[in-house]
């Protein structure tokens, strides 16, 4: 937050850093004709104000003729090498670098469900270093691109097989609920990717001419009410089954991630500690979802506390620490 606030001061006008002083100490002046609970609204609202002004300041600043959002670093890198390789001009790439299938999306198109979210993962996803909070940052700074796209402008969402991308597709329709802009939705389900990520930028290019229609009226508002049926819940793990969104519970892979370890035990022929990183690995290679190796390294890590491991190593990281079977 404090990183957006730097940015937000850096790219204004002496001008307008004026204006905003301005008006922030009028505000102080008069507190003494007003109780503090007003002055600190008072200050909040000049504060929004000033936000919304260079939001739609940077839109306007800004051209392009058409929006794709995507779910993950690797699949909007590869759409932008491939817009690039095309010379395809005024095209604006968003991204959400999260994992949609983990994690509790209650009320996340709400303040207080974004607020849900980041607690759960600050307490149970590892991050080195700033990563959660530059996470935060460009989590919310997505939030605002998106809600700040001009009507006129068509928007392309792409989606795998998955419940990552599934998630996140209802989430980002709901958050564009009421927008007049023609909606597309980009399904690379047919290319036998795991998840949108999984392509190549050679494929993304070939994926991004093809022709669709937009979504009408009846499939918005059905995607909009899915996503309110899945905003109700509290499960942290979603699944994609039988082309749908399924909960799941919190220890659904548990035990594979055990009977995973018991595996690897025997072919070592050995009973000796292995690397948190080559569990979590084999159990990735196998398990036909896209969840995401932070996930199982949380519950490898409660299958520690719980007796079902034995650690060696400071679990700060996959990398730092070894198991073994108890």
């Amino acid at each position: 937050m404090i990183d957006q606030l730097k940015k937000l001061v850096e790219h204004s006008t002496d001008d307008e850093v004026r204006s905003l002083l301005f008006h922030m100490l009028l505000r102080i002046y008069m507190a003494e004709e007003t109780e503090q609970a007003q002055l600190l609204r008072d200050l909040k609202n000049t504060y929004q104000n000033f936000v919304e002004y260079k939001r739609s300041q940077a839109v306007t600043e800004e051209t392009y003729e058409s929006i794709h959002i995507l779910f993950g670093d690797s699949a909007s890198g590869s759409l932008k090498i491939a817009l690039e390789e095309r010379d395809v001009g005024d095209v604006k790439v968003l991204a959400f670098s999260d994992v949609f299938s983990i994690g509790p999306v209650w009320k996340l198109h709400e303040e207080r469900g974004l607020h849900h979210r980041y607690e759960w993962l600050e307490n149970h996803i590892l991050f080195e270093g700033d990563e959660l909070t530059e996470f935060h940052e460009s989590f919310n700074e997505t939030i605002s691109e998106i809600e700040a796209i001009p009507d006129h402008i068509p928007i392309t969402i792409w989606i795998g097989g998955n419940a990552h991308e599934q998630t996140a597709m209802r989430y980002v329709l709901y958050l564009l609920k009421g927008k007049p802009n023609d909606l597309y939705i980009m399904d690379t389900n047919h290319s036998h990717t795991l998840h949108t990520g999984e392509l190549s930028p050679e494929k993304v290019g070939l994926m991004y001419k093809k022709e669709s229609a937009p979504l009408n009226n009846d499939q918005r508002i059905a995607y909009e009410e899915e996503w309110q049926e899945l905003s109700a819940t509290q499960e942290v793990l979603r699944i994609w089954e039988n082309g749908e969104i399924k909960r799941v519970r919190e220890d659904y892979y548990d035990e594979y991630i055990i009977h995973t370890a018991e595996k690897l035990h025997k072919e070592l022929e050995n009973q000796g500690f292995m690397k948190s990183a080559r569990l979590i690995g084999e159990v990735l290679g196998h398990v036909e979802q896209y969840i995401g190796d932070g996930y199982f390294e949380y519950r490898v890590r409660h299958l520690i506390m719980n007796g079902v491991f034995e650690i060696k190593g400071v679990p700060k990281a996959m990398r730092f620490y070894s198991v073994k079977r108890k």
